[in-house]
């Protein structure tokens, strides 16, 4: 049973090393990258409907050619992982990869066309994986949405006692800005931009001289003050994605390219064929209940370690 267990975690590392050798290479990611903006053109071409009526057949011969490539790379990236298919899983672009060409098989998605184009466009996402720029940008996107949530709640209440303010004051002047919450809203939030503030101010200064500390008050906190705190959060967010981008890249150890986790694997293996050519060589030593003295006082002379094998036997 241990011979077989062991065989079989033999064949594992084996059909891992070789096809992670595959999937690290540089022309299988640019293959792949190929593939996906293949994917994107074909997506674009299907919005002109001329060329759908010519090339229908082609188009979803060419498809059908992408969800099969897209297939066999997902197939050995899980293989590469052959050894820990755990770690295949926690890594959420490999969980997004499965998602996105899993679902070109389900019989609902392949029958709803809009679905389905939906789905196509999600596989330009994954040239993320591939460019380490835009995913860095993803991921700060991503971490910058709980700061992003907050800002818009602090950005809702200041436009919302802006809007009611300015209803009260100009609503009768200037009904077409303020003439209801609804407009007052939109007013405040294009003044956000400074696009029309000059104009504002005047129609405000027409109807009171005070309005002029309305309008400075407004554009200090929405202006500068939200704006700033908003970039300050994207900013952090893309400090943060960088260094777990840094974190999870592999430590490069120059003079060494062989991966240290198949070097240990091929420790290993040569463990155990030492065990087994000594179990072969040496049968009577286990009836007499240990090892000889002189063969292990050799071995100890060699700079062997007998001890962890007779701790396993």
């Amino acid at each position: 049973m241990t011979d077989v267990t062991a065989g079989r975690a033999s064949v594992r590392e084996t059909v891992a090393r070789r096809s992670r050798a595959l999937t690290e290479a540089r022309w299988f990611a640019i293959a792949v990258f190929g593939l996906i903006v293949v994917n994107a053109m074909l997506l674009g071409l299907e919005t002109y409907s001329g060329v759908v009526e010519d090339w229908h057949r082609w188009l979803r011969l060419a498809e059908h050619c992408c969800v099969a490539a897209f297939t066999v790379e997902i197939a050995l990236r899980l293989a590469a992982r052959a050894d820990r298919p755990a770690a295949f899983f926690r890594d959420p672009w490999n969980l997004f990869d499965v998602v996105v060409v899993a679902s070109a098989f389900l019989p609902v998605v392949s029958e709803n066309t809009t679905i389905l184009r939906l789905l196509r466009l999600a596989r330009v996402l994954r040239t993320a994986r591939f460019l380490p720029q835009l995913r860095i940008v993803l991921v700060a996107v991503v971490r910058s949405l709980p700061g992003t949530l907050s800002f818009l709640l602090v950005g809702t209440l200041v436009l919302y006692v802006y809007a009611m303010a300015g209803w009260v004051f100009f609503a009768r002047q200037d009904p077409q800005h303020y003439g209801s919450m609804g407009r007052a809203l939109l007013t405040l939030f294009l003044l956000m931009t400074l696009d029309g503030i000059g104009e504002a101010v005047h129609a405000g200064l027409e109807v009171s001289r005070w309005s002029i500390f309305y309008y400075a008050s407004y554009v200090l906190l929405a202006s500068f003050v939200l704006v700033n705190v908003l970039i300050g959060i994207v900013v952090t967010s893309f400090d943060e994605a960088r260094d777990l981008e840094a974190e999870e890249q592999p430590p490069e150890t120059p003079g060494e390219p062989q991966p240290l986790r198949d070097r240990i694997a091929t420790v290993r293996r040569a463990l155990d064929e030492l065990e087994s050519e000594l179990d072969l060589h040496q049968p009577s030593r286990s009836r007499r209940g240990g090892p000889e003295p002189g063969r292990t006082a050799g071995r100890r002379a060699r700079g062997g370690h007998p001890r962890g094998v007779w701790v396993r036997r």
